[in-house]
């Protein structure tokens, strides 16, 4: 017995420290996929600590196509040793709904590596008989790279998240680039704003991140960059969108085309290529053209802001590379880049 109860003891102290060194709080952000129905749902989950292993929560999520459709729920559930078990408790408010909501209990694994929560829901029966089970898919933003740096020297600056985009002020008005990584000689303290484009709703959350510079400024050779390109990867430019079917500008293009304008002034010698993009509505051939007209647009606004015609190339995709399930007015964008 004296033996049994030890390994039970030691079991109980292990798995206490596992829930513990597992931080959950935060905001997770990602997609709800009904099955067999395989309709989406865009999601925000916010979590924090209550006490001991509770936690409590806000889950914000939109109908697919439909971003006018919304619903907000209190989330409240328990730690588990591999994530967390949350109950939809309450309904806080809903938005343009055609129908009701399913409502239940999800379970989520924790992926560490990733920032990831899996869930799967367990819905209550309802009259329409539609609730049957749902997936969930979320990714959070952390720093997984050094939280402070030498001054001048190049580093390599890590997030977690899916579809990363990288700005460098809280309105999301100055791209500066994509992906996972940012290869940066900073010489002063920075505050980097990341956002995720994976299923992102009307409350998509914007994360600082700080990365303190500490210690002697080293000499300018030392902070010479590696050989070709440090990030040459397409921008989105994600409040440079078009009326639907045409190639007009919507008025919220304003803001970051005067700030890409100032930074190609500032920078004489950057060369950009601006590419554009249509949703699936409509024909193919039509959408290509159109494409190429919504990029020659971008250029249009540039040259007017007194920007040399040979530092500017366009091309079109069409409607091939769509970034979410279509119709979407975040599909007809443009996108730019780098040139060498």
């Amino acid at each position: 017995m004296k033996t049994v109860a030890m390994y039970s003891l030691l079991w109980v102290l292990l798995l206490s420290g596992r829930l513990q060194a597992q931080d959950l709080s935060g905001a997770w952000q990602g997609v709800e996929i009904h099955l067999p129905l395989q309709g989406y749902w865009p999601a925000l989950l916010t979590l924090q600590t209550d006490t001991g292993s509770t936690m409590t929560g806000v889950l914000f999520q939109e109908v697919g196509d439909h971003s006018d459709a919304t619903g907000t729920f209190a989330m409240r559930g328990t730690r588990t040793p591999t994530g967390v078990q949350l109950d939809y408790t309450k309904i806080l408010a809903e938005n343009h709904m055609p129908a009701s909501w399913c409502l239940g209990t999800i379970t989520f694994s924790y992926d560490a590596a990733q920032e990831k929560l899996t869930g799967r829901s367990r819905f209550k029966p309802v009259p329409a008989g539609n609730c049957s089970t749902s997936t969930f898919e979320l990714f959070r933003v952390r720093l997984k790279s050094a939280a402070a740096v030498a001054p001048g020297v190049w580093s390599t600056v890590r997030v977690s998240g899916r579809e990363v985009r990288w700005f460098t002020d809280p309105a999301l008005l100055k791209p500066l680039a994509t992906g996972n990584s940012y290869r940066v000689a900073l010489r002063q303290t920075t505050v980097f704003y990341i956002v995720q484009n994976f299923y992102p709703n009307a409350r998509r959350p914007v994360t600082p991140i700080t990365i303190s510079v500490k210690g002697p400024l080293r000499p300018k050779a030392a902070a010479k960059p590696p050989r070709g390109p440090v990030h040459t990867a397409p921008v989105v430019l994600p409040t440079v969108l078009f009326k639907v079917g045409t190639s007009k500008l919507m008025p919220t293009a304003t803001p970051a085309l005067n700030q890409l304008a100032a930074e190609l002034k500032a920078r004489p010698a950057l060369r950009l290529r601006i590419a554009g993009y249509t949703d699936k509505v409509g024909e193919p051939d039509k959408n290509q053209a159109l494409s190429e007209q919504r990029a020659e647009a971008v250029k249009t606004y540039l040259l007017k802001a007194g920007i040399a015609s040979e530092r500017l190339s366009t091309i079109g995709y069409g409607d091939s590379r769509p970034l979410y399930p279509s119709p979407d007015a975040r599909n007809r964008r443009v996108e730019v880049a780098e040139q060498q």
